[in-house]
């Protein structure tokens, strides 16, 4: 990559210990005129909720602003309620070299998608992100994988900016906090976290509204496709260092034969994580391109985040994913295997 947002990541100040470069990211967005933002592909509500609210904030500074994502583009159906979505545009119609860029929630230029390029020349890249799976590309980063999504440093951003959150900013800000501590209930949830949500709540946002867009509404034909993939649930007993493994399927067959869009799947895996028998919870889904998008849950005494980086993916510890063509059983066996507790033998 050239150019400065191209830079790696001063030594000493990789994504795992944080590496917050305020002053000059509050700076770079002070001095441009116009500013792209790009989340990764396929976004969810901290990817898309963090860049409509920063957006926002943006275009209240005075900002020409644009907004996007890699193919396939287009909105996921649970997520259309979010405001600001009037500053999306197609990836073709971004700059093929934006003056600054910030990116949202990418863990790695990669995760841009077909708008990676873009970013690798883009005159200053500004990297939000929490993953701890970071691969330290930008310029300038904005990353702490302590923080329990992006929205929590788009929310410091914003404060940093001087613009006060209305009611459109906090409710993408909120839909990310949401999405990404599956509504305050993994162990990412902290007090502060607790305090950013009664801030965005002040500011009006209505949680009741915001959860049923997320996850208390489906198509029928949904309920069709669940109680399928709850039909085919495995239960290995032996996996993940004997703490269990529950995994399904959901084929593009299965979901067309239901009328059901590809983005309307995320709450399957909360049903399978739920087994009592199971550490591990995961949820193979098949693309329209006929690749498997691997989620995995865990509920904290296995490192899921590790196994999904060792096999080309990326998150957290208790929630990652990855991609991978093949057979199911087949990834399913590859992911067995990176899941063994370090130290124990091979089966």
């Amino acid at each position: 990559m050239n150019g400065p947002a191209g830079a790696a990541a001063p030594a000493g100040r990789g994504a795992a210990g944080g590496d917050l470069d305020w002053d000059r990211a509050v700076e770079l967005i002070h001095e441009a005129a116009e500013i792209c933002l790009a989340c990764h592909v396929a976004p969810d509500g901290d990817a898309l909720g963090s860049m409509l609210a920063l957006g926002r904030a943006l275009r209240a500074l005075g900002k020409r602003c644009l907004a996007s994502f890699g193919e396939p583009f287009g909105v996921p159906a649970i997520l259309r309620f979010l405001p600001g979505q009037e500053i999306l545009v197609e990836p073709a119609r971004m700059p093929d070299a934006p003056e600054l860029m910030i990116s949202l929630d990418a863990a790695g230029q990669a995760r841009l998608g077909s708008l990676a390029g873009a970013a690798g020349r883009a005159g200053a890249l500004i990297v939000v992100d929490h993953h701890a799976s970071n691969t330290g590309f930008g310029g300038v980063r904005l990353v702490d994988p302590d923080a329990a999504a992006t929205a929590v440093l788009v929310e410091e951003l914003i404060r940093r900016l001087g613009v006060p959150l209305d009611r459109d900013m906090a409710q993408g800000l909120y839909a990310g906090l949401a999405s990404d501590t599956g509504s305050f209930r993994y162990p990412c949830t902290t007090p502060e976290v607790h305090d950013l949500a009664g801030r965005l709540l002040t500011a009006g946002v209505r949680p009741d509204a915001v959860s049923r867009e997320l996850w208390d509404r489906a198509p029928f034909g949904y309920l069709q496709v669940l109680a399928g993939a709850l039909g085919r649930a495995r239960l290995e007993r032996d996996a993940a260092g004997g703490r269990g493994l529950v995994w399904t399927t959901i084929a593009r067959a299965d979901r067309d034969a239901r009328g059901v869009h590809y983005d309307q799947l995320e709450g399957v895996i909360d049903q399978l994580r739920r087994t009592d028998e199971a550490e591990v919870a995961v949820v193979c889904k098949e693309n329209d391109r006929g690749e498997w998008y691997v989620s995995t849950r865990s509920k904290g005494s296995v490192d899921v985040g590790r196994a999904c980086v060792a096999l080309g993916g990326g998150g957290h510890r208790t929630a990652a994913a990855f991609t991978m063509g093949g057979e199911p059983a087949c990834i399913i066996d590859r992911l067995r295997a990176a899941l063994r507790v370090p130290g124990e033998p091979d089966d």
